[in-house]
């Protein structure tokens, strides 16, 4: 079966760390740029941070620069998302999607907000992130 697994989210107080984990089943990481996602309560849904096949191209939202690192390790299929310095407001579900790169011209489009009905080659099932003191 082809999917996505997150792992590792959890509760926090403000200001702690989270190490998320996104894991191809049935499929190859390799030729797929990947990326993670996220949906509060109320709000659209945010391209957080997406990396390129090799990791050598990077985009992160505004809100989460400085704070926030995407890694991947193709060797075994999974790309990280290392959470500093949380706040309230990253609180979400966390999704991670991968796509191949020619179906977006840049990493930063792969994150980019587009139209519901226009969707991702595969998408994870979501894992919770709660900051709250």
């Amino acid at each position: 079966q082809l999917q996505l697994v997150e792992a590792g989210g959890g509760s926090v107080q403000p200001g702690g760390s989270l190490r998320l984990s996104c894991t191809t089943s049935g499929f190859t990481s390799d030729y797929y740029d990947i990326g993670w996602f996220r949906q509060a309560p109320g709000k659209e849904r945010e391209g957080v941070s997406c990396v390129s096949t090799n990791g050598g191209r990077t985009y992160y939202a505004d809100s989460v620069k400085g704070r926030f690192t995407i890694s991947r390790d193709n060797a075994k299929n999974t790309v990280y998302l290392q959470m500093n310095s949380l706040k309230p407001e990253d609180t979400g579900i966390y999704y991670c999607a991968a796509e191949r790169p020619a179906t977006h011209p840049t990493i930063q489009s792969m994150c980019a907000p587009r139209p519901a009905e226009v969707g991702y080659d595969y998408w994870g099932q979501g894992t919770q992130v709660t900051v709250s003191s």
